[in-house]
């Protein structure tokens, strides 16, 4: 494996340049302009134009030109794939399948978009005269802030349904892979009926301070919780309404009756795919009592067995330079307390290269086990129950991801793991499965993306209330006697809610309808 050392990228001042290059070679892939506060400015005020046209279309207009989009990007998966492939440093079967799954989320809001989104009539308990409706319509301009370790599928997650909820978008992508930002962009330039619909703007986070400065109408953010306070405190100025997907630690718990060997097996996957660089990685696993020795045997041996950097590699480089220097800290405060490497370990670091690392004798004061290390290492924890696992697994600011083995009970244990999202005998499934909300809780961020819940994400809630006839008695003006009117209310009051009428009321519906 050859291996060269690559420096991060570098912006000058708005209006220079910004380098894009391959994290495993070092090669320079382009340049792009680090844009200021002005064309950032510029280019939502291009949006808003063209959101007045997008967002008045019916869904089946909105319908038809997002399924062309889709088909452009399925039609350049190649390029697109080798793109990712390139500058984000991971393998080509990843990139592609990046491609894949980003291709599903925009189909399916593109489908989904007209019911999840359809104005629903609600019940209006004792006011029977009144009609009451909820009814959503688009926000207007999203700004979207991407992250560079998956960089066309988590922010699509933000644009494929902003997009088919009647919005349009500004992309800020990572300054690690603007290309990849800009692809999309002529991509949805070639596909949608306005250039404007969805735009890119290139830069650092100067950049992306901008964009959330600017006058868009809701922002979506990813990544770190730390980045995720500026980026929040500069949208407060305009009280711009943010949805924030940040960092996750995230657990896998293996209960006492799991499947050991396949539970790990699914642990070296969670802990390694895209070389531990996923917000929902498997970060701290908790093994049950006698299930442990052959799980971390398993484990060690599939981890060992996984193949880094080249052509045919299984994972890539480490895409932000500075992040290996996390992780080879973070390994080795583990091993100076106490911790024993079985595979790999940080004298296996070789420029942007980590080694899977598969860790025990761990302990909770490691930062292995407390800070994202975004690598691909598994720690592994002996536990005597699966209480002393999910308390120990909730021991965190974090609450993003989370996994658990097991079959008696696992899906109450699942209920009990403090966290936006859980998968059942497997990891990661719930990213994938576009009828689910993704986003999570505490330092993990708020807000949901994907399913129905990110299109209302990016949608604005009405509600109509509409008197169809008037009831005698009762109506909107100043009462003429107040003390009679107050008396009135009181008793209503103590009779209905406080006596039981309501109560009786609600029994009665309750028995007839079963």
């Amino acid at each position: 494996m050859t291996v060269t050392q690559t420096t991060s990228n570098e912006a000058t001042t708005p209006g220079g340049d910004l380098e894009s290059r391959n994290p495993a070679t070092g090669e320079l892939l382009g340049k792009v302009p680090v844009m200021g506060q002005a064309e950032v400015d510029t280019a939502v005020a291009r949006a808003r134009e063209a959101a007045r046209t997008w967002g008045a279309m019916s869904h089946a207009e909105r319908r038809r030109h997002l399924t062309a989009f889709r088909r452009e990007l399925g039609r350049r998966v190649e390029d697109m794939g080798d793109l990712i492939h390139r500058e984000n440093g991971k393998p080509v079967l990843d990139s592609v399948q990046e491609v894949l799954v980003s291709c599903i989320h925009l189909d399916h809001a593109t489908l989904r978009a007209e019911k999840a989104l359809a104005t629903q009539r609600v019940k209006t308990g004792l006011m029977a005269n009144v009609r009451a409706t909820i009814s959503y319509h688009p926000l207007g301009v999203i700004g979207v802030i991407g992250p560079w370790n998956y960089p066309l599928f988590t922010p699509m997650g933000s644009i494929g349904y902003a997009l088919a909820a009647g919005n349009t978008v500004v992309f800020k992508p990572s300054e690690l892979t603007p290309l990849v930002g800009r692809l999309l962009e002529e991509i949805a330039a070639d596909s949608l009926p306005d250039r404007y619909i969805l735009q890119t703007v290139t830069g650092d986070g100067r950049t992306g301070g901008a964009l959330a400065a600017s006058a868009v109408d809701k922002l979506a953010f990813t990544g770190s919780a730390g980045t995720g306070r500026k980026v929040m405190a500069a949208a407060a100025a305009n009280l711009t309404p943010v949805v924030m997907e940040l960092g996750g630690k995230d657990p896998m718990i293996v209960a006492a009756d799991a499947d050991a060997k396949e539970a790990a097996k699914y642990a070296v996957y969670g802990a390694l795919t895209n070389a531990g660089q996923a917000c929902v990685s498997v970060e701290r696993c908790y093994v049950v009592g006698d299930q442990y020795d052959e799980f971390v045997q398993t484990a060690t041996e599939a981890a060992s067995k996984v193949k880094v950097g080249g052509d045919d590699g299984q994972i890539g480089a480490i895409t932000r330079p500075q992040q290996v220097d996390i992780i080879r800290d973070h390994l080795e405060d583990a091993v100076a307390k106490g911790a024993k490497v079985l595979t790999g370990g940080p004298e296996k670091i070789s420029g942007n290269f980590v080694e899977p690392t598969v860790l025990v004798d761990v302990t909770d004061d490691m930062r292995i086990m407390t800070d994202e290390t975004f690598g691909p290492v598994l720690p592994v924890i002996r536990v005597d129950s699966a209480d002393e696992a999910i308390e120990r697994a909730n021991d965190t600011e974090f609450g993003l991801g989370s996994s658990v083995f097991g079959e008696a009970g696992i899906v109450e244990m699942a209920e009990r793991i403090k966290s936006g999202m859980t998968a059942v005998n497997s990891v990661m499934t719930f990213s994938a499965i576009p009828t689910l909300p993704f986003g999570g809780i505490g330092e993990s961020g708020f807000g949901r993306i994907h399913g129905d819940e990110g299109l209302k994400e990016f949608s604005r809630t009405k509600a109509i209330a509409h008197q169809k006839f008037s009831i005698p008695g009762v109506t909107m003006e100043f009462a003429p006697d107040q003390k009679s009117a107050t008396k009135l209310v009181k008793v209503l009051t103590k009779q209905a809610f406080g006596g039981g009428i309501v109560d009786r009321l609600q029994e009665k519906v309750r028995n007839l309808l079963g």
